[in-house]
């Protein structure tokens, strides 16, 4: 069970999570300042800086733990998995933990990736840093299948497919807060990208 100082930490970060969603959409993302967000949040920016780095940062909350997420499946691989289903269990582990894929926040995060050239810039940096590392490991994992040019190119067919089908779907205000479609929606994408590399048939998810 988390502490209680874990606790009071999580509720500040969400705090700033939430009033940097409401002042990007209100006031646009240039406009809003961190001083901005950190008193919306009714914190000082002192405070803010001790849990993101930058407004860029704020908006991919997420990025570290699915990263982790990948990496804990590929080291308790089971013997009958190969990369591609480490992968996709690593993505329902996501999916069951949290609704963020579905939110305000992923919305309004995919349009400032679009028209914000800091935040685009700050994704693709992100997706390179999660795709090598992620690669990586998978190659040491899977030394008979899969060298790093080929473990990366793997990771990046299942990253552009979490990412593309976010795009498409978000851009449908329905799918906003509607997690058990945004899940299967996204299941079914990376299926299709991961499909050359199943050793088996997939259960319906």
């Amino acid at each position: 069970m988390p502490s209680l100082r874990d606790r009071k930490r999580a509720r500040t970060r969400q705090a700033l999570i939430d009033a940097a969603t409401e002042l990007f959409e209100r006031d646009g993302y240039d406009e809003t300042t961190i001083a901005d967000i950190a008193a919306a949040a009714e914190i000082g920016t002192r405070t803010f800086f001790g849990h993101f780095a930058s407004k860029e940062e704020l908006l991919f909350p997420e990025s570290d733990a699915r990263v982790r997420a990948a990496l804990d499946a590929i080291a308790s691989r089971g013997p009958d998995e190969g990369p591609a289903e480490v992968l996709l269990r690593a993505l329902r582990r996501v999916g069951d933990d949290s609704d963020e894929m579905a939110s305000r926040l992923a919305a309004l995060r995919l349009r400032l990736i679009r028209t914000v050239p800091a935040v685009r810039g700050r994704a693709l940096q992100i997706q390179f840093e999660a795709q090598h590392e992620i690669g990586r490991r998978l190659a040491a994992a899977f030394p008979e299948e899969l060298d790093e040019v080929s473990a990366v190119a793997l990771t990046g067919a299942f990253v552009g497919a979490v990412a593309g089908a976010l795009q498409v779907l978000l851009a449908d205000p329905d799918q906003i807060g509607d997690p058990a479609a945004v899940r299967a929606a996204v299941r079914r994408a990376t299926d299709v990208a991961l499909k050359p590399w199943l050793r088996a048939a997939q259960p319906p998810g």
